[in-house]
């Protein structure tokens, strides 16, 4: 299951992995939200069955449209930006067979982009599969960009959030969580095409903070379960240098001290990228990954005053899409 807006870039790659399965899919949906590119014709040039939908009405809806029409107990949602890895269709129904209490089972990030367009999408995706490999196991927190999900899952809690356009995964993992177990597995693996603009990366970042805070007070959250892509230790040490700025005139060992803890803070992760990539290509990532904990932190400071204040975030705005999704 497929939802695609304006992916013509990326769609028959994704169309491509999905064919190439070792265990093959018995259907395969592309529900095309309101395109305005080559998606629905390279959809149509694939078997599989296409819904369209306009005008564009969101990731959400697009997904529920999708599990409206497919006729499968095991519903795979693929992002139509990302590539599988061959077996992922049989390891989620591996998974899913072994344990009858499991209801959803997704899977990580490749360390590697499915196009690479340069150093902010190899930062990205390095560190999308460093936080999401090293909390593989029973969790909490289910992402769909990847994901198996029984059926009977969707009857018994309902399908995505329609007035949500980010992150509908949280809001969908909380009614999942206290009635099914779901898995993170690296048996499933998709490689993905990152936003490769720094712009554009931090502002999708801050937009899918505004939710944060919220979320944390779930009463799913917070556990050893809740998966969290920078630790506690990172976002308390990049506040600390982000407030330690203005002094920097008066008392410049504060923010030096201060991106030195964020860096201890991170020291696997740097680590990591250092061997994957170089060690040349660290503090180019470092200041990326702090500029990105700069928009984490300035989106969930602003969704914490709208919850105070009874203001809705990250609700559907008319006009806007997804590109990717």
């Amino acid at each position: 299951m497929i939802p695609a807006h304006n992916t013509s870039r990326t769609l028959a790659a994704c169309l491509d992995s999905v064919l190439a399965q070792s265990r093959p899919a018995d259907e395969v949906i592309v529900v095309d939200d309101g395109s305005t590119d080559r998606t629905a014709r390279i959809a149509h040039g694939y078997p599989c069955t296409v819904i369209r939908l306009a005008p564009n009405r969101g990731v959400s809806a697009a997904r529920n449209a999708g599990i409206a029409a497919a006729t499968g107990d095991v519903l795979f949602f693929l992002d139509s930006d990302e590539a599988l890895g061959p077996d992922s269709v049989a390891a989620a129904l591996e998974i899913l067979d072994a344990d009858p209490r499991c209801g959803c089972v997704h899977g990580i990030i490749a360390p590697d982009p499915l196009f690479d367009d340069g150093p902010v999408e190899r930062y990205k995706t390095l560190h999308a599969y460093w936080w999401r490999a090293r909390g593989v196991g029973e969790v909490e927190t289910a992402f769909f960009a990847q994901a198996a999900v029984r059926r009977e899952v969707f009857e018994r809690v309902g399908g995505f959030d329609e007035t949500l356009r980010d992150s509908e995964d949280l809001e969908l993992s909380d009614r999942i969580a206290p009635h099914f177990t779901i898995v993170l597995t690296d048996r499933i693996v998709a490689r993905h095409d990152e936003e490769h603009r720094l712009g554009a990366l931090l502002a999708e970042t801050f937009r899918r903070a505004l939710l944060l805070v919220p979320a944390l007070r779930s009463a799913h959250r917070g556990g050893r379960g809740n998966l969290t892509a920078n630790s506690p230790a990172s976002v308390a040490t990049a506040a600390a240098f982000f407030a330690a700025l203005p002094f920097a005139v008066v008392a410049p060992v504060l923010p030096v001290l201060a991106l030195l803890a964020f860096c201890a803070a991170n020291a696997g992760l740097l680590r990591f990228a250092a061997r994957h990539r170089s060690a040349a290509f660290v503090p180019f990532f470092t200041g990326v990954h702090l500029l990105a904990h700069g928009a984490l932190l300035s989106g969930a400071a602003l969704g914490a005053l709208c919850m105070a204040a009874g203001a809705p975030t990250g609700r559907a705005v008319p006009g806007r899409t997804e590109p990717g999704r």
